[in-house]
């Protein structure tokens, strides 16, 4: 396992911890590809039955890493990103084993749009979340303008994109962003334990179950994806014009 990345399996239930805390365990593209690398690994081991993700130190993730988002940023590094980037958000749309997300500390950018990739997302009572496309001055991105609206409440999902402010733990479950607000010290232990009662369970129905209830999401996440990089494209043609 790559340093980027913790693991630690207990009763078919594998927590993985973003461990870059210096960083607020934001991605670079060697980032996205360890964490696509480890989802494919789940899948392909049997013995893992529910996967927790979460973060080290004070923050889930903080999205991109700020070297992908200088204006001056290596065209080559930009590329790789979204090569893995692009495998992270397949692996995702693909993975049918019970994903669940212990959100400790912030989890902005990427590191919130992600979640809607999990099954079920548990914070912990300081956690803060946020989308801050727009105060970036960019559009939502890995299909969360679609992955969104399927699960939050319309009119706090409209603020929460069109204003990028914070979103906290208890607003979070209550629009939908998230299933339960737990004590911190009680995050990982919360977490662990719905993800041991799942992996107990018949694991084929289960991730039948998980099949049928994501049927579809990909394809209208990929839609949302290429929608949401035209406009990208169009903001950025505007800016360089002006």
């Amino acid at each position: 396992m790559p340093d980027s990345m913790k693991l630690r399996d207990a009763d078919g239930v594998r927590l993985l911890t973003f461990n870059r805390p210096e960083r607020l365990n934001s991605f670079t593209a060697v980032d996205y590809r360890d964490l696509h690398l480890a989802l494919d690994e789940c899948l392909d081991d049997d013995s893992i039955h529910a996967v927790v993700l979460t973060g080290a130190g004070h923050a889930y993730s903080a999205g991109a890493d700020r070297s992908l988002l200088q204006p001056n940023a290596d065209s080559s590094d930009l590329s790789d990103a979204g090569t893995e980037f692009t495998r992270l958000l397949e692996v995702f749309g693909d993975f049918d084993k019970p994903l669940i997300a212990a959100v400790n500390g912030v989890a902005v950018g990427f590191g919130a749009t992600m979640l809607m990739c999990c099954d079920l997302v548990v914070v912990a009572e300081t956690a803060r979340l946020r989308l801050p496309f727009t105060a970036l001055g960019i559009v939502p991105e890995a299909g969360s303008s679609a992955l969104l609206p399927l699960r939050l409440r319309w009119p706090d999902l409209t603020w929460a994109l069109m204003s990028s402010d914070w979103i906290d733990a208890t607003a979070a479950v209550d629009m939908g962003f998230a299933w339960r607000c737990v004590p911190d010290h009680l995050l990982l232990e919360e977490t662990l334990n719905a993800a041991a009662i799942i992996s107990k369970l018949d694991n084929a129905a289960v991730r039948a179950t998980k099949r049928l209830m994501t049927a579809g999401r990909a394809e209208l996440a990929t839609a949302a994806i290429q929608r949401e990089l035209a406009e990208l494209r169009q903001l950025l043609r505007h800016r360089d014009e002006t």
